[in-house]
């Protein structure tokens, strides 16, 4: 197999959300108090919603940008590629990255919807999160059905409402939620409770994938308040290895046998280790601590129920076997920071050096046929969906770094298709 024979299924990209997200699908009483864009008081372009602000933070939508442009400030739109937030677009730039298809992670409502979370007015946030379902699923992924992978938002504040959710959006289609990987963090009670049964049975019960991606805690690592930002971003992985500690030993797959998880974006090289110290933990311990795993080891658990994944991990993929080929799953993670795009391909491409042809087919799209239950072939032929193919049709999208003042320029002579939406919403948002 060549570069250009890959077929590749991102399990991890994300959108950034257009300004009219809302306009069609939130409830009419709602429509002056849903989320809305307003202009920053020092640039950028913010998401209001009840006295808060979400901006759109400078590292989440960096594709196509010089790294030396990285950061943390506020960005507009008309300072990102048009792929970040408009779903044809996106497409094309999956295209001249040679990549098939993705699930897009939401971005101002935070990884697993914090934000609706912390609202006073929880019938507002109920209706902020469906709302944000039906365009996700209706709108953005159903505009590409071979291309995007719909992915909802949890009702974070009541498992049955969340339940009731997943029940709604499994039938429109979406085989994927984002959760927490750390509900304490977020004031929720742990998964070593009960209480989150009623929303992972009805994941289980309907074929939808609980997706947790790192930083869905709203915390990070930090070792230090003067540490570099490299510190804080080498260490994100660290965040899946206390979720998979915490899962494997929570008893929620004892008690709902059939749940399949996912760790979105938390790197693979570290899980041998960690599954065989758990192990040894459980088998020194568990004779004590009463801890009941229905007669199976945590890495066997692990290897029942949680699906993996990685951007750029040449020592996970040699470990492949005790990591579990089976569940890994390959990620673009467009437009951030760490995206290995447009380069994805070549990129992946040395990382699986030696590896089986059997396995490559596996890493880079059938596991993640399964884990989705997506099929892209019924709706487009598989000769076209390599990466050869794909660029072939997106010959015309120019993948060089602009600047994001070059971008913004370009913008502003009425090339972004988003600027007449933005400034339609103005500081007001209606």
């Amino acid at each position: 197999m060549q570069v250009e024979d890959l077929i590749l299924i991102s399990v991890d990209d994300h959108v950034v959300e257009p300004p009219t997200l809302f306009d069609a699908h939130i409830p009419a009483k709602y429509k002056d108090r849903a989320p809305h864009i307003v202009k920053g008081p020092n640039g950028g372009d913010l998401w209001a919603f009840e006295d808060g602000f979400a901006p759109n933070v400078g590292l989440n939508a960096v594709a196509g940008c010089p790294p030396e442009e990285y950061g943390l400030d506020p960005t507009e739109y008309a300072q990102m590629r048009p792929g970040c937030y408009d779903a044809d677009e996106r497409v094309r730039d999956m295209s001249a990255g040679g990549v098939l298809a993705g699930i897009n992670f939401p971005t101002f409502p935070h990884f697993c919807g914090q934000l609706f979370l912390r609202a006073k007015d929880k019938d507002l946030a109920l209706a902020s999160v469906r709302a944000y379902n039906d365009w996700h699923i209706d709108e953005w992924a159903g505009s590409h059905p071979d291309r995007l992978i719909p992915i909802s938002l949890p009702v974070l504040w009541d498992p049955e409402l969340a339940a009731e959710e997943v029940r709604r959006v499994a039938a429109k289609g979406a085989r994927a939620v984002t959760f927490s990987e750390n509900p304490t963090k977020l004031g929720l009670p742990s998964y070593h409770t009960e209480y989150w049964d009623p929303f992972l049975r009805a994941c289980a019960d309907n074929n939808v994938v609980v997706c947790i991606h790192i930083g869905s805690s709203s915390s990070m690592n930090i070792t230090a308040p003067d540490a570099p930002p490299e510190v804080m971003i080498a260490l994100t992985p660290v965040n899946s290895l206390m979720a998979v500690t915490d899962l494997v030993f929570s008893g929620i797959f004892k008690r709902i046998p059939n749940l399949q998880m996912a760790l979105s974006e938390g790197g693979i090289g570290w899980l041998p280790y960690a599954l065989e110290r758990a192990d040894y933990v459980y088998q020194h311990h568990h004779a004590w601590t009463f801890t009941d795993l229905g007669g199976r080891l945590p890495s066997q658990v692990f290897y029942d129920h949680i699906w993996t994944c990685f951007i750029d991990d040449p020592v996970g993929v040699k470990l492949r076997d005790q990591v579990g080929i089976d569940k890994i799953m390959w990620e673009l993670d467009y437009p951030h920071s760490d995206s290995t795009w447009p380069h994805g391909p070549e990129k992946l491409f040395k990382d699986l050096a030696g590896v089986s042809d059997a396995d490559i087919n596996k890493i880079t799209h059938e596991n993640a046929m399964r884990a989705f239950s997506f099929d892209p072939f019924a709706i487009r032929p598989r000769e076209k969906c390599t990466v050869a193919a794909l660029r072939a049709e997106a010959a015309d999208v120019d993948i060089e770094p602009k600047s994001m003042g070059r971008r913004k320029a370009e913008a502003d002579s009425g090339n972004a298709s988003l600027l007449g939406s933005v400034a339609a919403t103005g500081s007001s948002g209606q």
